[in-house]
């Protein structure tokens, strides 16, 4: 018990995930297609940037005249 607790010292515990991990997660679920950038200062999750794309199956009809 007390190697567990000496090797999560300054670390995040599994069971309790940090917040940006749930916002990453949150942000790639909601993607069908596209990109979540993380930014990191000082070893710190400082910024998520999602990017979402939007595919078309076919070209449209009214730029093809």
């Amino acid at each position: 018990m007390q190697k567990d607790i000496e090797q999560n010292n300054g670390r995040e515990r599994a069971d309790k995930l940090p917040e940006w991990l749930e916002l990453v997660r949150q942000h790639v679920n909601s993607l069908k297609f596209g990109t979540v950038q993380i930014t990191v200062h000082d070893s710190r999750v400082t910024q998520i940037e999602r990017v979402e794309k939007v595919r078309l199956d076919r070209p449209n009809p009214v730029l093809t005249r």
